[in-house]
């Protein structure tokens, strides 16, 4: 392989962003919340929906480059992106997107037909995300967040298990909040507000979305604690412990409202989760605790 081909590979995986893929990772609360963690056939088919998601979700950044490429070029940061850059040239980059949207719904149809349904829901929902409902305030959010919760449902319907109205709930409220602290984040590192590199950025301002913040944060709080504590839940789970996972949903949500105010963070909420170690330990903590409560011995 030359270094021409190797550098033009490497440039398209940069574009695909992999360090977005944990936001996929949703596509696992199904199977442990499902109780079919330790089934192998389920936990195979998560993987499986996991990686066309994936696919689906490095289709969607592909053609959000192309199409922002001039905008990206004006960018501190975007205009270090490789297609912006010159490193990916855009027909390469529409080759790639084709061949990798044929092969994730093919594997999506082979797994499941109403799976399938749901990703070809998403990639439609984020294209359309990307060439117009991002320039609309409040829908823009709404966008990311509804594409969310089509990734939590993939997650259930791929393993074929109920799909909980609180999961959706949950989902839907956690998303809202990361988006609207991703705006608030760029509304206020960015030279003019952000408005010159994000068009819905215009029609926020800092304290609208401190207002929308503080909103979503405590009505996902609130749900989070009457989910653990509802009778379904506990009848489901056999236990009314999960409340003991609460100070971990808190400690997180405080910990990013930390990072937005006082560290000028939360513009990217996926390196966030990475890279800063109090959360990452916090969402690892929760997980095992988790885990531990609904597979325990004493249930």
């Amino acid at each position: 392989m030359s270094a021409f081909t190797r550098n033009r590979g490497v440039a398209l995986l940069v574009s695909l962003r992999p360090a977005q893929w944990t936001k996929n990772l949703i596509l696992f609360a199904g199977l442990i919340f499902g109780e079919k963690l330790f089934d192998p056939s389920s936990a195979l088919a998560a993987g499986l929906a996991f990686a066309v998601f994936c696919a689906l979700s490095g289709v969607v950044y592909l053609v959000n480059d192309i199409r922002d490429v001039e905008a990206d070029r004006q960018h501190p940061v975007k205009s270090r992106r490789p297609i912006a850059a010159g490193q990916l040239p855009i027909s390469t980059a529409w080759t790639a997107s084709a061949i990798l949207t044929g092969v994730a719904l093919a594997v999506a149809w082979w797994l499941d037909r109403v799976f399938f349904g749901v990703a070809l829901a998403y990639l439609s929902l984020l294209t359309l995300y990307s060439s117009a409902l991002k320039h609309h305030a409040i829908l823009d959010v709404l966008t990311i967040a509804a594409g969310f919760v089509l990734r939590a449902v993939a997650g259930a319907v791929v393993i074929h298990v109920a799909i909980s109205h609180w999961l959706l709930v949950l989902t839907l409220l956690l998303a809202l909040f990361l988006a609207l602290s991703k705006r608030r984040a760029e509304m206020v590192t960015l030279v003019d507000g952000g408005s010159g590199h994000r068009r819905s950025l215009a029609d926020y301002s800092p304290q609208l979305l401190d207002q929308l913040i503080t909103i979503v944060a405590a009505s996902t709080l609130l749900a989070y604690a009457f989910y653990t504590i509802s009778p379904e839940t506990v009848a489901r789970f056999g236990t009314d412990r999960l409340l003991f996972t609460l100070p971990f949903p808190l400690y997180g949500i405080f910990r990013y409202l930390f990072l937005i105010h006082q560290r000028e963070g939360g513009a990217n909420p996926s390196e966030t989760l990475l890279q800063d170690r109090p959360i990452l330990a916090c969402v690892g903590l929760w997980a095992l605790t988790v885990a531990v409560l609904i597979y325990g011995p004493w249930r």
